[in-house]
């Protein structure tokens, strides 16, 4: 069986209104990167106070630690986060299933399997805390979601194994903690290296949907802060946040 990861504290929650909300409310306590996971939540949220739905048995886990970096180097750990959420969901189903979807989705046969979500406290110069929050759909689909474009998926709907969520959770623990050691040691570019490999249509036509504007272009790449490059007919435009579509 695989092992917790040294260093890293766990809770399990029966029911919770929030992990995320759970997460700030400990945040000044804790002295370790501690996951928080609830088998039951009310009141999840996704992106952009979107509702995050959890029936029973999929995965509802936030990460909060206290990382001593910028805001800005906070908001890179969502691709920290979706490339160890890639290598933990490879070990259950095939890994050409699998893609990453900017800016922190993953896809399973093109359906969205699982959501990050980063909130973080402090100030300018350098974050209190920071929370990643992660749903993986492990056993069912929620049902009553509208956003058609990205249908959701589950892993066992998907022909993958059927596991537990807190055996899932020690998998996820255990792959993030990689990504931090390889940020550690080899920096964001690493990171970003291995995002793009797993990317969902790189080099194709995509748009972005921002608060502002619709913009498609071909998807180039990420840049060094971790922006979507698009090629368009006015050349690169960089964005910086945007819900995607394809």
């Amino acid at each position: 069986m695989t092992q917790w990861p040294a260093g890293v504290d766990r809770i399990v929650l029966d029911s919770v209104s929030s992990t995320m909300t759970e997460a700030a409310r400990v945040a000044a306590s804790i002295t370790s990167p501690t996951w928080i996971m609830a088998h039951h939540q009310t009141d999840g949220r996704g992106r952009r106070g979107r509702a995050w739905l959890t029936p029973e048995g999929n995965l509802t886990a936030t990460l909060v630690f206290k990382p001593q970096c910028s805001p800005a180097e906070a908001a890179q750990r969502s691709f920290l986060a979706a490339n160890a959420l890639y290598n933990a969901l490879a070990i259950y189903v095939p890994s050409e299933k699998l893609s990453l979807k900017w800016p922190n989705d993953v896809l399973l046969n093109g359906g969205k399997v699982a959501g990050i979500l980063l909130e973080s406290a402090g100030h300018r110069d350098e974050v209190s805390y920071l929370s990643i929050g992660i749903g993986v759909n492990l056993k069912t689909v929620p049902d009553g979601l509208k956003d058609a474009a990205f249908a959701p998926t589950s892993l066992k709907a998907a022909g993958g194994w059927d596991v537990d969520a807190v055996d899932f959770l020690t998998t996820l623990a255990n792959a993030y903690a990689d990504q931090e050691a390889l940020l550690a040691t080899y920096g964001f570019a690493r990171i970003r290296t291995d995002w793009l490999k797993r990317a969902a249509k790189l080099g194709e036509v995509i748009t972005a949907r921002t608060t502002t504007a619709e913009i498609t272009g071909i998807f180039d790449t990420i840049n060094e802060d971790g922006n979507l490059v698009l090629i368009t007919q006015r050349g690169p435009q960089i964005i910086p946040a945007a819900d995607v579509y394809f």
